[in-house]
């Protein structure tokens, strides 16, 4: 009797042993993988239990919750979803996340572990604490202002406040609202659908995630690189560059689009916009002082994020000196998103310092509590401040006397540089039409924001098409909001 109770004892703890076994196996050891099945709705429902935590603009909240009653019973709801939709991005029970919701799922999520008060206990006892608080740097008026600016064209909108780095507007368009994309019915998948296939791709964030020839816009930085060369000492001083330049290496003559620049200083090139002159000086800098001084604007850095991954831009460096040259005017297949753009003018404002561009100013738990101050990278020197007065100096030149003056603000100092980027094939194309500028009071040196445009579609004859009489107005309004 004893030996059988000892034989039932001894095999139910080889059972027991076997359950606990089976049990580490199941929860520890191929944990990942069950809740990675599709199969497994456990986490969605878990996740989407309770109310997502906000975006906030300018201090109130731009995003919210819905209760639908089922079983991922909280949905995500937007305040004017197409404007800030190149911000937050979208929460989908579907789909994801993007941008911001993305960046911050954690925090909104109420999963970061910076949210947990007592980390073990939570952890023991499974609680999910509420969703925090993502404040942005936007400024409402400003947004608002780019977002009727472009009102619907093809385009996008960049504003940083130079010497903070904070992202003060970020509008793509055409947009979309997130809103359809919430829920997890069938109508979902029908928006998503119909947004990933339409034409004008509404879904892309040409802020952040669209490069574009710069054109003359880029002629800023080869005007950096001239003089901090020492190519150029004298802005006034005559060039000796003729007018057409021949391509070195070809037979290809460069022309300009206005008279005047034959034999012209870098003043009144910068004015004027002479491809000629920049093309000439890009190729005296050369390819390894023009590409490095792209470089230290941010071209070809694939690091940057704000906290959403930013497209690099690109300037080659490896071309001949005939490509060289296109490239120094923005051509070629040098490429830049208008973050990128309005980074270089926020450079030439900030008296040659750039200080990295970040969306999120800080994040806190539900209670408002500071959980975490936004990510901001260390200021960089660009140029010499005496390059960047002398650039300043030729921006204001073309808002005052050139191709910029649909931008300039009574009472304020406005500087800027027109910009008209060819593509398609042989250039046929309707040019993108660009403006980057900045903008300070006339008592006070210190600029208050610097801005980028890209209009896709300018809707007007060939030649009137610049980046003063399409993107330029865009710039004005968006500067003048944040003045306000």
């Amino acid at each position: 009797m004893t030996r059988a109770i000892r034989h039932t004892a001894a095999f139910s703890f080889l059972l027991l042993v076997a359950l606990l076994v089976n049990a580490v196996r199941v929860q520890v050891l191929e944990a990942d993988g069950y809740n990675a099945n599709p199969a497994n709705r456990r986490a969605s429902i878990v996740r989407y239990a309770q109310p997502r935590g906000t975006v906030e603009v300018g201090g109130r909240p731009v995003t919210g919750s819905r209760d639908s009653g089922g079983r991922l019973r909280y949905e995500r709801t937007y305040t004017e979803g197409p404007l800030y939709a190149p911000v937050t991005g979208f929460s989908s029970q579907l789909y994801g996340t993007s941008l911001i919701e993305h960046a911050e799922d954690g925090i909104l999520a109420g999963t970061d572990y910076r949210l947990e008060l007592f980390p073990w206990w939570d952890r023991l006892t499974g609680t999910h604490r509420p969703g925090g608080r993502v404040e942005t740097t936007i400024n409402p008026a400003m947004q608002r202002a780019a977002y009727r600016g472009l009102d619907g064209r093809k385009g996008a909108v960049a504003a940083i406040e130079p010497r903070s780095g904070r992202v003060l507007a970020l509008v793509s368009s055409p947009s979309y609202d997130p809103n359809e994309l919430s829920g997890n019915g069938a109508s979902v998948s029908d928006a998503w659908r119909r947004l990933n296939r339409a034409a004008q791709q509404p879904m892309l964030n040409r802020a952040l995630r669209q490069t574009y020839p710069p054109g003359s816009v880029f002629k800023v930085v080869t005007a950096t690189a001239a003089l901090e060369s020492g190519r150029v000492r004298d802005l006034d001083a005559p060039l000796d560059i003729r007018d057409p330049y021949t391509l070195p290496g070809t037979r290809t003559s460069l022309g300009n689009p206005a008279p005047g620049c034959e034999d012209a200083g870098l003043k009144e090139a910068f004015r004027l916009s002479c491809n000629t002159v920049f093309a000439r000086l890009g190729v005296d800098v050369g390819l390894r002082e023009m590409a490095a001084t792209a470089e230290r604007f941010g071209f070809n850095d694939r690091g940057l994020r704000i906290p959403s991954p930013v497209a690099p831009s690109t300037f080659d460096t490896r071309m001949d000196p005939a490509q060289l040259a296109l490239s120094s005017i923005g051509q070629y297949d040098t490429a830049a998103t208008p973050l990128q753009m309005a980074m270089v003018a926020s450079a030439v404002a900030n008296d040659g310092q750039l200080t990295p561009p970040y969306l999120v100013d800080k994040v806190t738990d539900a209670g408002g509590v500071l959980v975490a101050a936004g990510a901001r990278g260390p200021t960089q020197q660009v140029m010499n401040p005496a390059t960047a007065e002398q650039l300043q100096e030729m921006m204001t030149e073309v808002v005052a006397h050139g191709s910029g003056r649909p931008a300039a603000i009574d009472g304020f100092t406005v500087g800027g540089k027109t910009g008209t980027a060819q593509h398609g094939v042989r250039n046929e194309g309707t040019p993108y039409a660009w403006f980057i500028s900045w903008v300070r009071k006339k008592d006070n040196h210190e600029p208050v924001v610097a801005v980028a445009v890209v209009v896709e579609d300018a809707e007007a004859e060939r030649e009137d098409i610049s980046g003063g009489g399409s993107a330029g107005p865009i710039a004005r309004a968006v500067m003048a909001a944040g003045l306000r």
